[in-house]
């Protein structure tokens, strides 16, 4: 055992993940220019549509490992699942922070009771709820199934969250490329498009790594029911042993 989750592969993701981020700090803070309207809060865009963008895959993976392993019983997928959700709650947060701050800049306050913002902020509590189901102390097969469950909610829910600004009249603005006339172009559109990327490669990095670290968590478990069954049986056994009298 090398006692690492790392592995070439990683290694060369890892690598390409650094080099995206500092890129994408040069072209966010510098090669940038601000917008005409929001100044330099606009350089916010390229971290909170991103984490934004990524969690909401994120949870569509966790939702897509749910239904396979509620079909098939496959614990890849479940694991794939659960790794899954971890990432898309840190960038959720991440979202959900850099929102606020460019809120304040942008409506004078950290939050309000926005349409995308409540929903955002029902999606984090959903999927905190789930990763609370992971911990619950029950057999796994049982615990699996429940988060499974649980995670089918995070579909609809995340639908929900990204339409809110199509269905109802919301303080945050619309769609901002996926129009028929974007709202920004040239550098800005290549330096979002550049966070999308590096945002992508951080959550595939995590998600490698942190299947590897549940998978390995699996097998400890195993190996600990392996030696409380060996050991109740051992114990059966030696009730079941008539000692001879002296």
């Amino acid at each position: 055992m090398t006692g690492t989750t790392s592995s070439r592969g990683t290694r060369v993701l890892g690598a390409l993940t650094l080099a995206g981020m500092a890129a994408l700090l040069l072209f966010a803070l510098v090669l940038s220019p601000q917008d005409e309207v929001q100044g330099e809060a606009v350089r916010m865009l390229y971290v909170h549509v991103p984490t934004a963008i990524v969690a909401f895959t994120a949870f569509f993976v966790t939702v897509a490992g749910s239904i396979v392993y509620l079909w098939k019983r496959s614990e890849w997928w479940d694991i794939t699942a659960h790794a899954s959700a971890e990432i898309g709650a840190v960038l959720l947060g991440a979202t959900l922070v850099s929102g606020m701050l460019w809120g304040r800049v942008s409506w004078g306050v950290y939050w309000t009771w926005d349409a995308r913002l409540t929903t955002t902020a029902l999606l984090f509590v959903f999927v905190l709820g789930y990763l609370a189901v992971r911990r619950l102390p029950m057999e796994r097969d049982r615990r699996s199934r429940l988060a499974a469950v649980v995670g089918l909610l995070l579909g609809p829910t995340t639908i929900v969250c990204h339409y809110a600004t199509t269905w109802w009249r919301t303080l945050h603005q619309g769609p901002t490329i996926t129009r028929l006339n974007p709202e920004i172009d040239g550098i800005m559109l290549f330096t979002l498009m550049l966070g999308m990327v590096v945002f992508a490669l951080l959550y595939a990095w995590l998600l490698i790594h942190r299947f590897r670290v549940l998978w390995l968590e699996h097998r400890v478990e195993d190996l600990g029911l392996d030696a409380a069954l060996a050991e109740r049986r051992s114990e059966a056994e030696d009730g079941g042993t008539l000692v001879p009298s002296p």
